[in-house]
């Protein structure tokens, strides 16, 4: 695309969202970049959306959407399905309240639930969101092995926290050797320490990972791993085996961060995908059916680290002489467990135990489909993914295996490509991966690859 036609794209976007950018410029005197989270900004600015309905999205200017963002992956039942709203109406008018503060009965009700969808969960503690779920598993992990450094792979993201927040998308230059990658902070305000403990290893290299490991084995509590990078790379078969094999080997636990991939490759996510089970498991998004939560779980002698005990209790001041709060593990939350969230969780799973063949399907379809519109054309490109989420990569390498590899394609061409699709009513924030939900079907598919033919008539 010349620089013409991708000014012509620009102004017809700002012809089509005017309220988008006024109300943006509002924002900004509200929020630091009109934003209250940094994920949901693009240039030149975000389109600010004014209702959802099923699989679509219509915005202020009264634009309608094809929503392939879905929260990111969250939305898995699409906007306003009947079945999550009703449940959360029937708890809000069966319990009289939507927030009890105390257990009950819902909290057990989900629990079981995710114990037979995932069987490696044999106790678990509900958060609320995922970044939270991989936060209480990390201190979970170094409270198990007494040891107080991790290691997660380059490219793979598990969080805002400073913990985790490195070497998520570095630069090729800073990131170092591919099968010794350095730990490099993503944001400002982070403190050198974790540099220095959060330790980093390269994807689907087993060889590699294991030499890492091996080496600082006395110092590493636990690898936490994305089964699939970003939602979208799958690790191979061998490396998870090798993996499993070879944290088991050096006493080292195995986290698997099931937030994006938790029901999206199937309802027992990416640990049935590959049949291995991991000593520790996050989940999120599409797990509260639109709502904030999250989900830490796994092996009873790790998790019964966080067991309470009255004499030590961080918040019991009558205890404060005799109290060792320190000797247990402190995990707390006022909306952990909330029973209208789980309500809706529990709906969600009930669809999905119905739906999640036709929607992986959908996704296959609409996959195969873009395909063949960019080889008829001959433009080199990649729908990676599995189940109901995958990502569109422009480049001519055969083989995405990890962070690396993704260096390779075409991203300026991607984002002009989204950023069209954009003004042909198909929604994902530009350079995102495409999430299915059960609200998709034969009409947004055809709909989709259509806007799919003009754009890239125009490429």
């Amino acid at each position: 695309m010349g620089i013409s036609e991708r000014g012509m794209e620009i102004k017809r976007f700002a012809e089509k969202t005017p309220k988008s950018l006024d109300f943006y410029k509002e924002a900004s005197k509200v929020m630091p970049g009109g934003s209250t989270a940094n994920i949901k900004f693009y240039a030149p600015y975000p389109i600010i959306m004014e209702k959802g309905k099923g699989s679509h999205l219509y915005d202020l200017d009264g634009n309608e959407y094809i929503d392939y963002l879905l929260s990111y992956g969250a939305l898995i039942l699409g906007h306003g399905h009947p079945r999550v709203l009703q449940a959360v109406q029937e708890q809000l008018y069966e319990s009289g309240t939507y927030l009890f503060g105390t257990p009950h009965r819902l909290e057990v009700e989900m629990g079981k639930k995710i114990q037979q969808l995932y069987p490696s969960i044999e106790l678990l503690r509900y958060t609320n969101s995922g970044t939270e779920a991989t936060l209480l598993a990390i201190r979970l992990a170094c409270a198990f092995t007494g040891k107080n450094k991790i290691a997660k792979f380059e490219g793979h993201y598990h969080g805002g926290y400073d913990q985790v927040l490195v070497s998520v998308n570095p630069s090729v230059v800073e990131a170092g050797h591919p099968q010794h990658p350095n730990s490099i902070a993503e944001s400002k305000g982070m403190d050198e320490y974790h540099e220095e403990h959060t330790i980093i290893l390269p994807f689907n290299d087993l060889d590699a990972t294991s030499e890492i490991l091996r080496k600082r084995k006395d110092e590493v509590a636990a690898v936490i791993v994305e089964p699939i990078q970003s939602g979208f790379i799958p690790a191979t078969q061998s490396f998870m085996d090798g993996l499993r094999e070879v944290t088991d080997e050096l006493g080292i636990l195995l986290i698997f961060d099931e937030v994006k991939t938790c029901f999206r490759l199937g309802l027992g996510g990416a640990q049935e995908y590959y049949n291995i089970k991991p000593d520790l498991s996050t989940l999120g998004k599409a797990v509260g059916g639109g709502y904030p939560i999250g989900i830490t779980g796994g092996k009873k002698e790790i998790m019964d680290v966080s067991i309470p005990k009255a004499a030590s209790d961080v918040f019991d001041n009558s205890q404060s002489k005799i109290s060792s709060a320190k000797d247990v593990l402190f995990h707390s939350g006022t909306y952990n467990g909330h029973p209208s969230i789980l309500a809706a969780g529990l709906a969600t799973i009930d669809v999905l135990e119905e739906e999640i063949d036709r929607i992986n399907g959908i996704a296959g379809q609409l996959k195969k489909g873009i395909s063949k519109l960019f080889l008829q054309r001959g433009i080199a490109v990649q729908t990676l993914g599995l189940g109901s989420m995958f990502n569109l990569i422009f480049t001519e390498k055969d083989q995405i295996l990890n962070y690396r590899d993704l260096q390779h394609a075409d991203y300026s061409l991607r984002k002009e490509f989204d950023f069209q699709l954009l003004n042909e009513g198909i929604y994902t924030k530009p350079l995102n991966r495409y999430s299915i939900s059960s609200a998709h079907g034969q009409k947004e598919v055809d709909r989709t690859l259509e806007a799919y033919d003009k754009v890239l008539g125009s490429l």
